[in-house]
């Protein structure tokens, strides 16, 4: 059964958003799967995930996306 579409933001302090960053940064130089939860749901990301910076300019923001993308069938769960 396929999961239900989702979009979702969620906001972390400075030393949470560092911490992730830490584990996702030692998985990806361990060749290791990455494991996060984010707003209630466990995501598993595959070693072999690929991985985009993305920058979006308007005229009163900026914003700068860290973006890894996998196929649902790679993750094993």
């Amino acid at each position: 059964m396929a999961k239900p579409e989702r979009d979702v933001e969620k906001i972390y302090s400075v030393q949470e958003f560092t911490a992730k960053l830490r584990r996702l940064a030692d998985a990806l130089d361990a060749g290791q799967a990455f494991e996060i939860q984010v707003a209630g749901e466990r995501l598993y990301i595959p070693a072999d995930a690929s991985f985009s910076v993305e920058h979006e300019r308007s005229d009163d923001s900026e914003e700068l996306e860290f973006q890894l993308r996998w196929s649902p069938k790679e993750s094993g769960k």
